[in-house]
């Protein structure tokens, strides 16, 4: 899946599933850190895939609960 496209996929979330989706991809990481350690990693690559995706995710929820601030300020 292309950027792009995934940040679309990831902003139309709501909250409650981009807490969900960080969840899931936390505990994914969580595992493969696991295999790296043991040694069996079959894609190594995948560990920084998932450490920004996680961190991209985390950026559109900040975004998120900023905008919800600010109409609660207004």
């Amino acid at each position: 899946m292309k950027l792009n496209e995934q940040l679309k996929e990831f902003r139309a979330m709501d909250l409650s599933s981009l807490d969900a989706e960080i969840a899931a991809r936390k505990e994914e990481l969580m595992k493969l850190r696991f295999q790296q350690a043991v040694g069996s990693i079959a894609n190594p690559a995948r560990l920084n895939t998932l450490r920004k995706e996680v961190a991209r995710l985390h950026t559109i929820r900040t975004e998120r609960s900023r905008e919800g601030l600010e109409k609660k300020v207004k």
